[in-house]
Parts: structure tokens; sequence; C-alpha cells
């Protein structure tokens, strides 16, 4: 499939784009390019690569971490410091924030 000028419009409309007729033309042969790459991807054997395991960012130290499991949707996730650490001021499990001005000023009205 190639992707034309407009093609490119429809797609520029719906994500809200405006573009002139000259971003519509240089785009629509750079789509296309990225298109026909992705259709390739999906075409590759992966062979026995597997899906259980993925790469692992160097930092961890190893080469290969596993997969999420999908019996791991039901947690929430883990946060890298408790939020009460960042907070200000932490009360009861509760951010505490200054009272705003706009409502002190309502509860003085009648």
């Amino acid at each position: 499939m190639a992707i034309d000028r407009t093609e490119v419009a429809r797609v520029a409309r719906l994500a809200r784009l405006a573009l002139a007729r000259e971003e519509l033309d240089a785009l629509a042969p750079q789509l296309d390019r990225i298109v026909e790459y992705v259709a390739q991807l999906a075409d590759a054997d992966s062979g026995d690569a597997g899906i259980e395991r993925c790469a692992a960012p160097a930092s961890l130290g190893v080469d290969r971490v596993p997969l999420r499991s999908d019996d791991d949707d039901d947690r929430p996730d883990a946060l890298a410091r408790p939020p009460a650490e960042d907070a200000p001021v932490w009360r009861d499990g509760f951010f505490l924030v200054p009272r705003l001005a706009a409502w002190d000023r309502s509860e003085e009205e009648p």
C-alpha cells in the first residue's frame, strides 16, 4: 500500500494537525517508507528467539529479564519510593496542601 498525500491529509485530520501542502508532499514518501519497514518487521522470522525473555538495560547487570506474566495485571505498580518521601507534609496517608484563598472567601459570603 503506497501512502499518498490524500492518506497523509486523512491521518493529519484525525490527529487534528494542520499541514501545508508542502508538508503533505514531504511526509507522504516518509510515511510510506515507515509503513514498508514495519511490514518487513511483521514478516521477519524470529525463529526460536522465544517470547519468554527480553533484553534488559545494562544497568541491571544481566543480559535478559523475564517478561511480565499475565497474572501480574491485578497488582498495582510498585513505586520507586513511597509518596510520603516526596510530600512536603504527609499525614495519615494523605498529602496536606495549603487551603485555597478562594475557598476561604466563599465561606465568608452568605
